[in-house]
C-alpha cells in the first residue's frame, strides 16, 4: 500500500472525529491503571450510553499518560469551540459528575430514583440516569479540576509526549490521522540513507539511553559497516528504580517508536530490526505487538514498505527484567538467546553485533524522537537545549514532591525550576536534600546545585549522569548513606558476574556501607569505601559495574558529614560507655 492510502484513511478518521461535539479522554496509562482508571473508564462508558446521546454527541476515548500521575486518574474533555477542561482523581463517582455535567440527561418514562444502597447496575439505563441526575444536583466538580496554566503544564515542551494522551494507543487509523508515518513517507520518496544520517546529525540529537552519544554518528557507522545483512534494535529494556518513560512511549504512541524505528533503518540499511522489551511491561509488549500486526497489514512493514523497494521488518523479544540487558552487548546476547552478559569492545555493535552481523541500538525514546525531527525539521529541533545538548528530555519524576508524574523539558532548564515550579516542592514542613538523577548508575545532586542546567555535560561535572531519565527528589527525611545502600543492594542484585570487580566489588561496598550505617565504621572505612568505589568503576567491564558506585561516591562527596556522624554517634556511645 502506498502513503496515499493512508493519506485516505487518515481524512476519514479525522472527519470521524471532528463529528462529535465531545470527546472524553481517559488516562488508561499503566500510572493511572494502578489508581483504579479501568473503573473510571468502564463508569464513564456505561454512564455515556445511559444519556442515550445521539449519533455524534459523544466518544470516549481511552489514552495515554497525561503527565500528572500522582493525581489520577486523569480525564480530558475536548468540546468543540471551547477550551479543554483536565479532571483529576476521577473515581468512577467523579466519572458519574463529569457525564452529567457535560452531556443531556434524558428523561426516563419509568420510575427511576436510585436504590438505597446507591448501586449503580451496568446494564439499568434508569439507574443510571438517576444517579446522572442525582450527580448533577450534587455539583461539586471544581476540586477534581486543573488548571492547564500550572507550571506543571507550561514549563513543558512535548516532543517525543506531543501526542501522548491525545491519541488511541491501539488504533492506527488515529495515529494517521495525528500526522503518523508522515515522516517515513517524507524519507523514503525524498531522502537517501546518508541524508538521513546527516538530518539526524545536524539536529543534535544524542542518545538517550544515558551515554549521550550523538545518535546521527552511530547510524552513519551502520550505514558504513559493511555486511549483507544489518539489524535495528530499539531497546526497551528500562530496569531503573522508578524510572518509566519509555514504558509509557511504547504503551501510549507504538506506532511512534515503530515509526521511528523504520525510517532508522532506512538509514542504515537494516532489513530486520527487534524491539527488545522486558518482561515487567505487559501492555508495552501487547501494543507493541499489535502496532506491528496493523502496520504488516497495511505495508508499512514488510517486502515492500509503502510501495516502496526497502524492505523492513519487525518483530518484539522479551526480556527476562535483568538490569544488566541494557547494557547493548548484554542485550544482543540474550536477543541471540544466550545469558544476558556483556561482551568485550571492541568490536562494537556496529560493526559486529546480533549474529555477528552491524546492528544499532537505539533506546525508545531517542527513536521516538526521530519522526518530528523529519517532520519539523532538525534547526527547529537544534534550537531547542543548550548548545551541546539539543532538544528535550523526558523524565519520570518521582519522590518526595507534591506533583510526580512524567514531563518532557527542553535541556538546560534547571533543577530548581523542577522541583519548585513543576513539582511544587517537597511536602510542608521540610526541605529540599537532594535529587538522584541517572538510577543506580547517576549520582545526588544537593541543595547548593539547584540552579544547575539539566544536560549531559553539567550533571557530569557534578558527579552523575543524565541515564536514562529517572529523577528522585530527596527531603530532609532521607538519610543518604541509607539511600546509597538501597541502590548498591540494586547492582550487587543484578550483577550478572562476569566480571570480578563488580561482582565481588559491589559486594564489599555493601559491607563496607552496612558496616558503617550499624553504628560499627571507623574514620578510615570512609577511604577504603571511595577508594574501593573508584577501583570498581575503573575495572568493571560493562557499564553497570562501572556507574555502579556513582550513587555512594556523589553521597560521600556532598553529604560527607552523615557517613561521619554514624563514626561520631558510636565513637560517642563507646565513651559514654567507658
Amino acid at each position: 500500500m502506498d502513503f496515499s492510502k493512508l493519506q485516505e484513511l487518515a481524512q476519514k478518521e479525522r472527519e470521524r472525529q471532528e463529528q462529535y461535539k465531545h470527546r472524553i479522554f481517559c488516562c488508561t496509562s499503566t500510572a493511572c491503571l494502578s489508581a483504579g482508571a479501568g473503573a473510571t473508564h468502564s463508569m464513564l462508558e456505561q454512564s455515556v450510553a445511559a444519556c442515550e446521546c445521539h449519533e455524534h454527541e459523544v466518544e470516549v476515548v481511552a489514552t495515554g499518560c497525561m503527565g500528572l500521575c500522582s493525581r489520577g486518574p486523569l480525564v480530558r474533555v475536548e468540546t468543540k469551540d471551547e477550551p479543554d477542561v483536565v479532571y483529576q482523581r476521577v473515581s468512577p463517582e467523579v466519572a458519574l459528575k463529569i457525564v452529567a455535567e457535560h452531556l443531556p440527561i434524558p428523561p426516563d418514562d419509568k420510575d427511576d430514583t436510585a436504590d438505597e444502597e446507591g448501586d449503580i447496575l451496568p446494564h439499568d439505563f434508569p439507574h443510571f440516569r438517576a444517579s446522572l441526575r442525582k450527580a448533577q444536583e450534587q455539583k461539586g466538580l471544581e476540586q477534581y479540576v486543573l488548571s492547564l496554566d500550572h507550571p506543571f503544564f507550561t514549563k513543558q515542551v512535548k516532543v517525543v509526549l506531543s501526542e501522548i494522551g491525545h491519541v488511541d494507543p491501539q488504533s492506527l487509523e488515529d495515529y494517521l490521522a495525528h500526522g503518523g508515518y508522515q515522516a517515513l513517507a517524507h524519507v523514503l520518496a525524498n531522502m537517501t540513507p546518508e541524508d538521513v544520517c546527516q538530518t539526524i546529525l545536524k539536529s543534535g540529537l544524542r542518545g538517550r539511553g544515558g551515554a549521550g552519544f550523538p545518535t546521527g554518528m552511530k547510524w552513519n557507522f551502520g550505514r558504513l559497516a559493511v555486511g549483507d545483512t544489518k539489524y535495528m534494535i530499539v531497546n526497551g529494556d528500562e530496569g531503573d528504580p522508578g524510572a518509566y518513560m519509555d514504558r509509557t512511549v511504547m504503551e501510549d504512541d507504538p506506532h511512534r517508536v515503530l515509526e521511528g524505528m523504520i525510517i532508522a533503518a532506512y538509514a542504515i540499511g537494516a532489513s530486520y530490526g527487534y524491539l527488545y522489551v522486558r518482561g515487567e511491561y505487559p501492555i508495552a509488549i501487547q501494543r507493541l505487538q499489535r502496532a506491528i500486526r496493523l502496520a504488516r497489514r497495511r505495508g508499512i512493514l514488510g517486502s515492500s514498505v509503502l510501495g516502496t523497494n526497502f524492505s523492513f521488518d519487525a518483530d518484539v523479544r522479551i526480556g527476562a527484567g535483568a538490569f544488566v540487558c541494557g547494557e547493548e552487548t548484554a542485550l544482543i546476547n540474550s536477543v541471540e538467546g544466550k545469558r544476558g552478559m556483556p561482551r568485550m569492545r571492541p568490536p562494537y555493535p556496529t560493526t559486529s553485533g546480533l549474529w555477528n552481523a552491524p546492528t544499532v541500538i537505539n533506546n525508545v525514546e531517542t527513536v521516538a524522537s526521530v519522526p518530528p525531527i523529519i517532520n519539523h525539521g532538525p534547526e527547529w529541533y537544534a534550537a531547542i537545549g543548550t548548545e551541546k545538548s539539543k532538544g528535550t528530555k523526558v523524565f519520570a519524576l518521582a519522590g518526595q514532591l507534591r506533583n510526580t508524574g512524567l514531563i518532557e523539558v527542553p535541556m538546560g532548564i534547571t533543577l530548581r525550576e523542577i522541583v519548585y515550579d513543576i513539582g511544587e516542592g517537597v511536602s510542608e514542613g521540610h526541605t529540599f536534600k537532594a535529587a538522584q538523577t541517572g538510577g543506580p548508575s547517576g549520582g545526588c545532586i544537593s541543595a547548593d546545585y539547584l540552579d544547575t542546567p539539566v544536560d549531559y555535560e553539567n550533571l557530569k561535572k557534578l558527579g552523575s549522569i543524565m541515564g536514562s531519565g529517572g529523577l528522585v527528589i530527596i527531603d530532609d527525611t532521607t538519610s543518604m548513606p541509607e539511600f546509597a545502600r538501597f541502590f548498591m543492594d540494586f547492582c550487587v542484585d543484578e550483577s550478572c558476574g562476569k566480571c570480578v570487580p563488580c561482582r565481588v566489588g559491589t559486594v564489599q561496598i555493601r559491607a563496607l556501607l552496612d558496616k558503617l550505617i550499624a553504628g560499627q565504621g571507623e574514620l578510615d572505612d570512609l577511604d577504603k569505601l571511595e577508594k574501593l568505589c573508584k577501583f570498581v568503576s575503573a575495572a568493571s567491564l560493562c557499564g553497570l559495574g562501572q556507574s555502579a558506585p556513582n550513587p555512594v561516591l556523589s553521597t560521600l562527596t556532598y553529604f560527607r558529614h552523615e557517613y561521619e556522624a554514624l563514626i561520631q554517634n558510636k565513637t560517642n556511645q563507646e565513651a559514654a560507655a567507658d
